[in-house]
């Protein structure tokens, strides 16, 4: 299994702004956080917006924070949100499915029990796990340097 790059773009954004909780964050800073083009960041952005994770203020002092507190957020509604409308495989998709073994295939049901497995674990994440007491992400994602008193490591 692999996740689209919009999926992982939008984990990276989501904890960009929850590690900037106190900031507005400009789409353009977040590109440059996270490692990608504005505009790839921009449509990432958008979407999340539309499905209210992320709150948008336009204009020159604009930005983008997060909409709901980090605890709300599950990770595996943010990967179902992109990941929803690709097939994971060809027998998933009836409008495109052209295997001659699908009628007797019991692969499905096992891949999909495996899908289902991985997304019940997803939706037990929350934005706040991945990011609460992640000193080293506070580190690489905070606009501002914090001061190493304010991090308290926390496991997994």
């Amino acid at each position: 299994m692999r996740l689209t790059t919009r999926t992982n773009l939008a984990s990276r954004i989501l904890m960009a702004c929850a590690v900037n909780r106190d900031a507005l964050l400009r789409t353009a800073d977040i590109a440059d956080l996270c490692n990608c083009s504005t505009n790839h960041a921009a449509h990432v952005v958008q979407k999340l917006h539309a499905e209210g994770y992320l709150t948008t203020l336009r204009g020159r002092l604009g930005g983008i924070r997060l909409a709901r507190p980090v605890s709300q957020i599950s990770i595996g509604a943010v990967f179902r949100l992109f990941e929803a409308d690709i097939p994971f495989a060809e027998c998933f998709d009836s409008r495109s499915n052209e295997c001659p073994l699908t009628s007797t295939c019991r692969l499905r049901s096992y891949i999909k029990r495996a899908l289902d497995a991985f997304y019940h674990e997803m939706d037990m994440v929350t934005l706040e796990d991945l990011v609460r007491g992640n000193c080293g992400l506070s580190d690489l994602l905070a606009m501002r340097p914090t001061a190493p008193e304010r991090c308290v490591p926390a496991g997994p």
